[in-house]
């Protein structure tokens, strides 16, 4: 499977963007999919995940309410959806692919393959 993330970009501070996830190979819409960021000097973090059916969804606590995690399996894309941005939110931002069936993971280290990276910049 391989990922590619687009749709970062430079906003102010209350604004949004959209994140996508395009992945490519034939089992790509059977994994979870999860997006992940790291911001300058910190390590990497996890933020959302979503069920490889979308009926499952998992976010971290600093942003409920103000991200959302969708897909759509017959694009092979997920998306991330981010509202009301803060300053903090500034990093880049990953996608990964989780080939296991179960529970949504918040460790980066159960993810098998991962996009390239988006950089999000959230202007004060």
């Amino acid at each position: 499977v391989q990922l590619q993330a687009s749709g970062g970009g430079l906003v102010q501070a209350g604004g949004s963007l959209r994140l996508s996830c395009e992945a490519s190979g034939h089992t790509a819409s059977s994994y979870s999919v999860g997006w992940f960021r790291q911001a300058p000097r910190k390590a990497r973090e996890f933020v959302a995940a979503i069920s490889w059916t979308g009926t499952s969804t998992y976010y971290t606590d600093s942003v409920k309410g103000r991200f959302t995690i969708s897909r759509d399996n017959a694009k092979n894309t997920a998306y991330l959806q981010m509202n009301r941005l803060k300053p903090e939110d500034t990093a880049v931002y990953y996608c990964a692919a989780d080939s296991a069936i179960g529970s949504l993971r918040t460790r980066d280290t159960f993810y098998n393959y991962w996009g390239q990276g988006t950089q999000v910049t959230v202007s004060s």
